[in-house]
């Protein structure tokens, strides 16, 4: 059948595989952090405030405050292709194009700031991608990472005429190509490092502790991870103490614990001198692991009296992390691709 003239352009079908990660400010200034910060803490996913008590706070006070603070702390971990952040979450997205070859395409969105996931779910559809995985990249589940990017997505279909099918990556965070994979390379990392550690520090970003109250499963599988990696890593590094914290408090709300930066500091105090730390709930590596962790977890412990202090890098494009991800997403399109 022969297409009228002036019909339209149909692109021939695909499939589309969209990356998302929490995301970033589109520069180290305090205008542009403001920006991010405005729509991140807006989010009621995010701070489950009621709005007219939150209101006042976040833009009389939060975003007065916080965002030159903040852009300082992204200036120095800001390279030259932007955020840590955004340039592997790119180069991931890049890599995983890569493995899976033409048979589909692979784009990355941030929930909060750019590229913005509706805008890349809509980039893919206008490329004829008729079915689409969302992949978040988050191992553990929270309603105020993997929710949110769900809300954002059901945001973006609500304004498409003609939708792809979807499908999207559960929370991985017990899967054994997980595990596997932290194995793998935080082995590889720790061998590397020119002093043995006492302590492996397993630091996740902390929530509320109101969530676990709430029933977010997020506390519960943070844990899991980090006993099912103490168990893979054991074999290799039986002297190795692993131990689980959590870091990046906000506010003046009780927050899960034991805090990072509390360990830190109690750990050489008590006589550990050499100390690890991983962060295997973040993929990919970002302002709190390069900025928090890196610079400020070394001056914590140091100044409680710790002599030798490594921050490992986060899967990002590691041989493991890639390997992972590509198992992880050649399962959840397994019908769809050939």
């Amino acid at each position: 059948m022969t297409l009228p003239a002036d019909h339209p352009p149909i692109q021939p079908p695909r499939i589309g595989v969209l990356l998302v990660n929490l995301g970033t400010p589109d520069a180290p200034t305090p205008q542009a952090v403001r920006r991010y910060l405005k729509q991140f803490l807006w989010d009621r996913r995010v701070v489950e405030i009621p709005r007219a008590v939150w209101w006042p706070i976040l833009n009389l006070i939060i975003l007065n405050t916080r965002p030159r603070k903040s852009a300082h702390a992204y200036t120095q971990v800001w390279g030259p292709d932007g955020s840590p952040l955004a340039a592997i979450t790119k180069a991931q997205a890049a890599a995983l194009q890569a493995r899976m070859g033409d048979g589909v395409m692979v784009r990355w969105a941030m929930r909060y700031g750019n590229p913005a996931l509706g805008a890349e779910l809509q980039a893919l559809k206008d490329a004829g991608c008729e079915r689409i995985l969302i992949a978040p990249l988050y191992p553990q589940y929270s309603g105020a990472t993997t929710a949110s990017a769900m809300d954002a997505l059901a945001a973006q279909l609500g304004t498409m005429r003609w939708q792809p099918a979807l499908r999207t990556l559960p929370p991985y965070y017990d899967d054994p190509a997980h595990i596997e994979a932290l194995r793998a390379d935080t082995a590889r990392q720790l061998a590397a490092l020119d002093f043995v550690p006492e302590v492996l520090l397993l630091s996740f970003h902390g929530m509320p502790e109101r969530t676990l109250h709430l029933g977010d499963p997020y506390h519960c599988q943070c844990r899991k991870t980090a006993r099912r990696l103490a168990e893979a890593l054991a074999g290799e590094f039986p002297e190795l103490r692993i131990e689980v914290s959590f870091q990046s408090r906000f506010g003046r709300a009780k927050w899960l614990e034991p805090a990072t930066d509390a360990v830190l500091a109690a750990e050489a105090r008590a006589g550990t001198r050499r100390l690890a730390i991983a962060a295997p709930g973040f993929s990919a590596d970002c302002l709190e692991t390069r900025e928090e962790l890196a610079i400020r977890g070394r001056e914590q412990f140091t100044e409680a009296g710790g002599t030798h202090y490594a921050a490992l890098d986060c899967l990002n494009t590691s041989d493991a992390g890639m390997a992972m991800l590509e198992a992880l997403v050649r399962r959840e399109l397994a019908g769809w691709m050939g």
